[in-house]
């Protein structure tokens, strides 16, 4: 099977299938639709990943034409009190919006977004991404780590949420001939 990962460009059709696919995997994995405090990026999208130069949001589509994944990186722009003066929005990225429709999982697709997004980090100068998961979905402490990142924070919170980096500084990465676009036999 054939995947194209395509940037995320200013398209009203494209960012609206986007949102509809995030929002249908969000409610799928979480059980909860919009949430106003939590997804400001997918309303936002243009704000949050498109005309920031150093944000991305990055579409995997089968062949065809259907969207099959996500994930976006942009610059650290929490405010968790447990993390104040340990990332910068200069040096620190954050993952955000992995998603992997379920019949296209463990094929390595997750593997390969990661590697776009991290990839897009290191061109864009950052030293470190930084992520929040939650044990409350399968495999996804068990990937993250698989990644190189390590757990800063187990929250032990409602939402059972887990904090982690990976310290890309320095890391030789194999910058591919176009960035944006991917062309992944699975």
């Amino acid at each position: 099977m054939k995947v194209i990962i395509k940037k995320l460009i200013n398209d009203s059709e494209m960012i609206s299938n986007v949102q509809k696919f995030l929002f249908s995997q969000i409610k799928k994995e979480f059980g909860y639709g919009y949430i106003p405090k939590w997804h400001q990026d997918i309303v936002n999208m243009e704000e949050y990943y498109v005309n920031p130069k150093r944000n991305n949001f990055f579409v995997a589509y089968n062949e065809n034409c259907e969207i099959i994944a996500t994930i976006g990186i942009r610059s650290y722009d929490k405010d968790f009190p447990q993390f104040r003066g340990q990332f910068s929005r200069d040096t620190t990225s954050s993952i955000w919006r992995l998603f992997v429709r379920e019949e296209y999982r463990r094929c390595g697709l997750a593997s390969k977004m990661f590697s776009v997004a991290e990839n897009f980090a290191n061109c864009c100068a950052y030293e470190e991404i930084y992520l929040h998961t939650h044990k409350t979905l399968p495999g996804a402490i068990e990937f993250w780590t698989k990644m190189g990142f390590i757990t800063i924070l187990d929250a032990n919170d409602d939402l059972k949420t887990v904090h982690m980096d990976k310290n890309i500084q320095g890391l030789e990465i194999n910058t591919p001939s176009s960035v944006f676009q991917y062309a992944v036999m699975l």
